[in-house]
């Protein structure tokens, strides 16, 4: 969609207090789709209709009901709104739903909104407005600009749409490019197109052809098609309120609760550590609520029960009996189905460890009680010490998407420094001839994952280790080789100045002091190539190739031994390694030929 940032506005109010009647006189469409609803005058389930603000903005409205008994589609409505419009009779003043409406409000956060006192054509709208003020005092709607309404007349309307396209001006855009999570209120086939889907897009973009994941299912979805207030669009940018017309699936395999996501950003999870709080509109004095061992759980269209696991004073781990798509810091809203406690709750781990051993939930309370930022990186890698950064952009933590795969928490850093150090010199010790500790062995001593990058671990202050031809050494060690090594190197070479490939045998390099250990750190360092089973300065496979240049072609095992002066212990690996490498050819009956010269 193009033009100014428009704004999905929820309903909210007492049953009877004229919420669809006042989106109808502000748009002109009738809310109430069901011809239950208009037989019996009351909301039954989610209503759509739109307009433009007069400073151009389109305004959506999802209008909820007012009755009690149907809260759970009430929370629907409101739970991914990002603002509110909450209504409130002139005649009848606040009611118990009303305060139940803006409990759910604060519980889900919502802190942007206008409150409309309507009938005020009926009675005197100061009383209700002084009332909802004092109510709303010390929650998120605290301070909303209030405006007096009629939607029989049409006083106050052309008010109320310029407060509507205020706090559409004033509210900043969310980001265009976040992960996509639509939470669907409705689904059902059209003719000709298929599977359609709705809901509210409250950040992201939405375009043809997308691939997303369906939720909880994780099956994947195609968009053949997208509609923003009644017109086909190639893409929406949120906030909008949107229809999806879907490939490859049936309308009856979706329904109200599940949720389109961006594949691979966000976390489908039914173990969650939560902090919960009295919702707003309450008069407990804010003390935290004595939640259910059983309670409801809303998160955006979704609602399924739970279990509680007190873990401190207000704190807790809900175990989900459906799973839902998660970012760290989500707004959940629990509800006791035996009465009507609402309590808000602030997703805290979407991944919590397993609680054993005695004091464990006590422990855990006291680190979720530290927890500032719910978003941080820093607090999840505390607890965790080594995160995958992919894993952490999913569950909503704030990472950047490109870098290393793995993220470590500094002091966690520094304790596998230290240890890595130890094992470098420990490995040293045991090995002098060779004394770089091979990464492989280093990742499994540690136990760190195999595609875990150790240079920055290695070069964390204080470690003093340099990761060199795939190994760890102490500083000292890397660029230097050990004294025995270097002293047998250096006569073994003086030995073979005047005869080049003449490889010396096992004995000889045993007697120079040259293991098998020695020999490694040698070719790794470049200093000796190994030719089969025997070893020779560097280079010295091209330059066989260049000596054997000058014989007839094609030539035998024996003339070659005699030209580069060797046994046949050396010409046989020499010659196997010249074929590997493609300097010579071996003919079927043994004699080799060389191949585009040397």
């Amino acid at each position: 969609m193009t033009g100014a940032p428009g704004l999905v506005i929820a309903t909210a109010g007492h049953v009877d207090h004229g919420k669809s009647t006042l989106v109808r006189a502000l748009t002109g469409t009738d809310p109430d789709r069901l011809a239950e609803e208009r037989r019996r005058g009351l909301t039954l389930d989610l209503g759509f209709a739109w307009t433009t603000a007069p400073g151009g903005r389109a305004l959506a409205f999802v209008d909820v009901p007012g009755h009690h008994r149907y809260l759970a589609t009430t929370f629907a409505g409101i739970a991914t709104a990002p603002a509110v419009l909450l209504v409130v009779s002139a005649e009848e003043g606040w009611r118990p739903q009303t305060a139940e409406h803006l409990a759910a409000l604060d519980a889900f956060g919502v802190r942007t909104g206008l409150l409309a006192v309507t009938r005020a054509d009926l009675a005197d709208p100061a009383p209700a407005l002084a009332e909802a003020a004092e109510r709303t005092s010390g929650t998120g709607l605290a301070g909303a600009p209030a405006v007096a309404v009629s939607g029989r007349t049409g006083e106050g309307l052309d008010r109320l749409l310029r407060e509507l396209d205020a706090l559409a001006a004033a509210r900043p855009p969310p980001d265009p490019a976040a992960p996509v999570r639509l939470w669907l209120d409705r689904a059902f086939t059209v003719a000709g197109a298929g599977t359609v889907v709705t809901g509210t897009l409250t950040a992201g973009t939405l375009a043809e052809g997308d691939t997303l994941h369906l939720a909880p299912a994780g099956r994947a979805v195609q968009v053949r098609g997208l509609h923003s207030l009644g017109q086909a669009v190639p893409r929406v940018t949120g906030p909008a309120r949107v229809a999806v017309n879907l490939r490859r699936i049936a309308a009856d395999q979706v329904r109200r609760g599940n949720a389109l996501l961006t594949p691979g950003r966000w976390w489908t999870t039914d173990l969650v550590d939560i902090r919960y709080e009295p919702a707003g509109g309450t008069d407990d004095g804010g003390a935290p609520p004595r939640l259910p061992a059983e309670p409801l759980v809303h998160c955006g269209t979704a609602a399924t029960s739970a279990r509680l696991r007190p873990l401190g004073l207000d704190t807790a781990r809900l175990a989900l009996r459906t799973p839902l798509p998660l970012h760290v810091g989500d707004r959940l809203l629990l509800r006791d189905p035996g009465s009507r406690l609402l309590a808000g709750a602030t997703v805290l781990d979407p991944e919590p460890p397993p609680l054993t051993g005695r004091g464990a939930a006590a422990t855990r309370a006291r680190l979720l009680a530290g927890i500032a930022e719910p978003a941080d990186p820093a607090v999840r890698l505390a607890a965790v010490g080594l995160g995958d950064r992919g894993r952490l952009a999913a569950q909503g933590y704030a990472v950047d998407a490109d870098g290393e795969r793995w993220l470590f928490d500094r002091a966690h850093a520094e304790r596998l420094a230290a240890a890595l150090a130890a094992a470098v010199k420990e490995h040293a010790g045991a090995h002098p001839a060779d004394p770089g500790l091979p990464v492989a062995r280093a990742r499994q001593l540690l136990a760190l994952p195999p595609d875990i990058a150790l240079a920055g671990l290695a070069a964390v202050a204080g470690a003093g280790l340099i990761l060199r031809d795939g190994r760890l050494y102490r500083a000292e060690e890397a660029d230097r080789l050990p004294a025995a090594v270097a002293a047998g190197l250096e006569r073994l070479l003086d030995e073979l100045r005047s005869a080049p490939f003449q490889a010396p045998t096992r004995r000889r390099l045993d007697e120079l002091g040259l293991d098998a250990e020695a020999l490694s750190l040698l070719v790794r360092r470049g200093v000796l190539e190994r030719v089969g089973t025997v070893h020779l300065p560097a280079g010295s496979v091209g330059r066989a190739a260049r000596e054997l240049a000058g014989l007839p072609q094609p030539f035998t095992v024996g003339e070659v031994a005699r030209a580069l002066a060797v046994s046949r212990r050396v010409a046989i690996p020499l010659l196997e390694t010249l074929d590997e490498s493609g300097h010579t050819h071996r003919r079927p009956d043994g004699r080799r030929v060389l191949k585009d010269g040397p």
